[in-house]
């Protein structure tokens, strides 16, 4: 339940929820973002982007001081005049990944995989090629042994045969949170993270950074990724009308969908009253 006065930090969700169909942000976006940084509020970008996509993502949230990136994994503060610092850098390890897919094939047949295993700038994913990956200009066909070779940041899993949804349910009940995190952030793959990462973990560093508590945390969101930090924050959770239905569910409110600038309109309402 949305707590009176103002959040101490906003957190935001970018693609799907800030961010446009048309990939976007609005100069409205942009200018709202801005008041909240001026007024003394931080603004966080997290996002499941790895980052090899630093440049982007502070292109699309050029107010946020802080950026958590892979989904919890990677924590940059960009506030230091001498340059970004990075808070937090977390990597799979391949041989756990390499026995995680043979047990999840084992469970429901075969499995097109890709790794994030590079943070250099605009690095492409490696793995097997599918016509459903959004961003085939930074895709790069390996095999799987390729893939194996060193540990990863994240990796991306899907079936011929199984829903999303389906996979990531099926994909929990054989893999503990012990061994590794997974999520799905709309892209129609499973995504496998390092134990324990997730982006209510990487919040943490941040908030714990500024000496904010969770409580006073506002957070926007779409996807079923996002869960973990609306489950962490709470001054209010709050979901565009696009989002999925698991995070509209938990959501204390849902503003207007990304693309007509849902976000921006709630804080604009917020700081207007």
């Amino acid at each position: 339940m949305t707590r009176p006065g103002l959040p101490k930090l906003i957190a935001t969700d970018l693609d799907g929820t800030l961010v446009r169909s048309d990939e976007t942000v609005s100069a409205y976006t942009h200018g709202v973002l801005d008041r909240m940084r001026a007024a003394g509020i931080p603004v966080v970008g997290a996002t499941g982007r790895g980052p090899r996509l630093k440049e982007l993502t502070r292109n699309d949230i050029r107010a946020a001081d802080y950026l958590v990136m892979a989904g919890g994994g990677c924590v940059v503060d960009q506030s230091d005049p001498a340059g970004p610092v990075v808070l937090r850098d977390e990597r799979l390890s391949a041989e756990v990944l390499a026995a995680l897919l043979t047990d999840l094939e084992a469970a429901v047949g075969p499995l097109t995989v890709m790794v994030e295993g590079s943070d250099e700038h605009d690095a492409p994913l490696w793995g097997d090629y599918h016509p459903a990956w959004p961003y085939q200009d930074r895709f790069e066909a390996r095999t799987r042994a390729e893939c194996l070779s060193h540990d990863v940041i994240k990796a991306f899993v899907r079936t011929a045969d199984h829903h999303v949804d389906e996979l990531l349910e099926t994909a929990r009940q054989l893999v503990g949170p012990e061994v590794a995190s997974l999520t799905q952030a709309g892209l129609g793959f499973v995504e496998i993270c390092p134990p324990g990462v997730d982006k209510a973990s990487g919040l943490t560093v941040v908030a714990e950074r500024l000496g904010v508590d969770p409580a006073d945390v506002l957070v926007f969101g779409d996807m079923p990724n996002d869960l973990p930090m609306f489950a962490w924050a709470g001054w209010s959770r709050v979901a565009v009308s696009n989002a999925h239905p698991l995070v509209r569910a938990a959501a204390d409110e849902v503003t207007l969908r990304n693309d007509d600038d849902g976000v921006a309109v709630y804080l604009d309402r917020l700081f207007s009253r």
